[in-house]
Order: C-alpha cells, then sequence, then structure tokens
C-alpha cells in the first residue's frame, strides 16, 4: 500500500492504523488541521460502529466477507462473542507471524505466509488465514532459512515483546501458541463492530 493511501487511511480511522501515521510530523499536522476546523463532525451510532468495523477490517487486512464470517462465528462459539472474535482474529497464521515479529506488517506476514516461508507442526502451508490453536508449533521452512527476510533474526527481535500467549525461539527460528489470545489493547471496539453487525 502507498504512503498517501495509508495516511488517508490514518486521517479517517485514526493514528493507530499504520506506523507510518504514528510520527511526530504526522500527529502534529493533524493536530493543526482540527484546530482550523471550527466544529469537529458529530458521528451518529451507525458512523461510529462503521468507523470501528472499518479500522478491525483495514488493521487484520481482510475482506468485508471474512470479516462477516469470524463475526458469525464468533456468535455462534460458546463463551464471551467479543473475546470469541478477537482470538478468531489473532490467531490467524498470518498475523501471529506479525505478532512474533518474523514481518514488519500484516500485510508482509500474509504474504510470507502465501509464498510457504512457515510449516506449522512440520507440514508447508500457504493459507495465511489458518486458524492455530494451542499446541501449534509455528517455524521458518528449511528452504526459507537462508533467505534475508529471516538472517540474524534472534539479533533483529532481541528487546522484542511477543504476546504471552505465544513462545518464541529466536535462535531455532520456531515458535508455540502456548495460550489463548487476550485483549489488552483499546484501539479496536470490537464490542461496537458486533453492534454493527446486529442490526
Amino acid at each position: 500500500m502507498k504512503p498517501a493511501a495509508k495516511y488517508k487511511i490514518c486521517r479517517r480511522l485514526g493514528a493507530g492504523m499504520f506506523e507510518k501515521c504514528q510520527t511526530p510530523k504526522f500527529v502534529a499536522s493533524e493536530a493543526k488541521k482540527q484546530k482550523s476546523n471550527k466544529r469537529p463532525k458529530q458521528l451518529s451510532g451507525f458512523g461510529t460502529q462503521l468507523i470501528e468495523k472499518q479500522k478491525v477490517r483495514v488493521s487484520y487486512g481482510i475482506s468485508e466477507k471474512q470479516l462477516q464470517n469470524y463475526v458469525d462465528k464468533a456468535t455462534k462459539a460458546k463463551g464471551i462473542v467479543t473475546e470469541n472474535l478477537f482470538i478468531l482474529l489473532e490467531s490467524r497464521l498470518d498475523n501471529v507471524i506479525y505478532r512474533l515479529g518474523f514481518a514488519p506488517s500484516r500485510r508482509f506476514a500474509r504474504q510470507m505466509a502465501s509464498h510457504g516461508h512457515f510449516v506449522v507442526n512440520g507440514k508447508k502451508v500457504t493459507i495465511p488465514s489458518m486458524h492455530l490453536r494451542i499446541g501449534d508449533v509455528i517455524e521458518v521452512r528449511e528452504g526459507s532459512r537462508k533467505s534475508p527476510m529471516f538472517t540474524d533474526f534472534a539479533a533483529k527481535v532481541k528487546g522484542y515483546a511477543w504476546p504471552k500467549w505465544l513462545k518464541l525461539t529466536p535462535e531455532a527460528l520456531q515458535a508455540e501458541v502456548i495460550g489463548v489470545p487476550k485483549n489488552e489493547e483499546a484501539f479496536l471496539q470490537f464490542d461496537t463492530v458486533l453492534e454493527f453487525y446486529s442490526r
């Protein structure tokens, strides 16, 4: 995605969408624009729900149909629906690759997964949306280990804090799912997304 397109999305959905939009320069320019506006536009309930839905969709790089399917699955599963939805999205292979630090973005992680750079439980996978469960082991495929993407990986992720539900062994280019994802970030409002689909 071009930088201009990312900035446009950040202006509409919030600076937390992409790292490029979290620079002091971007924040200062947006603050200046807000001061020039006489009165901020008030969103309706539907408008707020739509924005939150778009945030989730763009953040995880999924289509409208995919998000609808995840909402349906979360609703039918046992437990709290918002937590179910978060777990389904976080447990995607491309997201796990991103969370572990193998890729700088979910978009790049999706590309890495679709090109078959990873194996899950010893089997090569090419489906970025593959759902991972507790006990699943993810590692870089033997044929991809010499790729520049994984050179000095241990040094690259030194000091990097990956989620507690994942256990990474940088030297072995291997990780394991050891728990259930917990939504500790307040940027994405999953309850508002569910309200959008319950209309």
